[in-house]
């Protein structure tokens, strides 16, 4: 022990035991809660918060985009820079100016066309054409109007019945005549043949007529070569390759035109039958001729009949037979033919 207990001195193992200062508190913060979190706003709901001068000059853009747009459509299609078509469908510089009032329709014809090769119908028609001329009103002088050039009408288009009449190796429609009776027998026939196609059935020639490559008739029938005949019989059915005509008879007539397609180079036609028929309860027309060619320099000819009956389909069932004088003996066929003519 040390100092002195007289004079009150503190014992030293007081002061050891002197108080001490208390150690700190230590405490764990937690964080803070995240912010909630904000809700997304559509486009058009943050439109209100642009200013009004914004959405002015947004709304005034697009109006005017979209007058471009319509501007560049409209002259793509009309072509205000090329002037009106004209009736021929090419583009032609505009017109001058010219006080008009009204409009008149004149009624133009072609003409002049070019038959339709061998096998395909000649077409024509007429297509108005509207053309301006001015009409002076009451308060415009006469003198001070003027009317447009009316164009030139383009050349009349034949039609098959006047180009048929037209061709030289054919005559005028005949006069009515029946066909005649020809000499002899005609061929044994067993069964009949059904064109389907056409709408017709005629009797099956059994022994001398061959069944050959029908195209692009729908029946098509032979008889055998004959040396130095240029041409040998011939039997086809098909629906009337030709334009219809109004009457029966003009078709027919345009008919026999078409068949010298199937005869020798340079045959002519003379008539030896015209006469209306009946196959079933059907009406029908023939036409009966006599067909004259040249085959190795010698003088040849074909008796030929070409018949039309009226089908429900559009266009009439057409029968045409040719058998030339190298094989008269089946001339007697054509009566047989004709007279077994049938609708289906």
């Amino acid at each position: 022990m040390g100092g002195n207990y007289g004079t009150k001195a503190v014992p030293t193992y007081v002061t050891a035991e002197a108080e001490t200062a208390p150690l700190p508190k230590i405490t764990v913060e937690e964080p803070p809660p995240p912010p909630p979190a904000r809700r997304r706003r559509s486009v058009f709901s943050r439109l209100g918060d642009l200013p009004m001068r914004v959405i002015y000059r947004g709304v005034a853009g697009a109006v005017v985009a979209l007058a471009l747009v319509v501007a560049a459509v409209v002259y793509s299609v009309t072509g205000w820079s090329k002037g009106t078509p004209t009736a021929a469908g090419r583009g032609e510089p505009p017109r001058p100016a010219q006080p008009v009032q009204g409009t008149q329709t004149t009624q133009s014809t072609t003409a002049g066309e070019p038959s339709a090769p061998a096998g395909v119908p000649a077409t024509s028609g007429a297509a108005p054409v509207t053309t301006p001329v001015s009409v002076p009103s009451a308060s415009t002088p006469s003198s001070s109007t003027s009317a447009s050039p009316v164009p030139t009408p383009a050349p009349e288009v034949k039609s098959a019945l006047a180009t048929a009449k037209a061709d030289p190796r054919i005559p005028a429609p005949p006069a009515v005549r029946k066909l005649a009776n020809y000499p002899g027998h005609g061929a044994p026939t067993k069964g009949r043949v059904k064109d389907r196609r056409s709408g017709i059935s005629f009797p099956r020639f059994a022994k001398a007529w061959k069944l050959t490559k029908s195209a692009p008739f729908a029946t098509r029938r032979v008889l055998p070569m004959v040396k130095r005949a240029g041409h040998r019989g011939l039997l086809v059915s098909c629906p009337v390759p030709i334009a219809v005509q109004d009457e029966l008879r003009d078709t027919a007539y345009v008919a026999a035109r078409w068949t010298l397609n199937y005869h020798p180079r340079g045959a002519t036609i003379t008539w030896t039958a015209s006469q209306a028929f009946k196959a079933g309860k059907r009406k029908g027309w023939l036409l009966g001729y006599r067909v004259k060619y040249k085959a190795g320099g010698d003088k040849h000819v074909a008796t030929a009949a070409v018949a039309l009956v009226e089908v429900p389909s559009a266009k009439p069932a057409m029968v045409f037979i040719t058998i030339p004088d190298a094989q008269k003996k089946r001339w007697a066929d054509i009566n047989t033919l004709m007279s077994g003519l049938r609708p289906l």
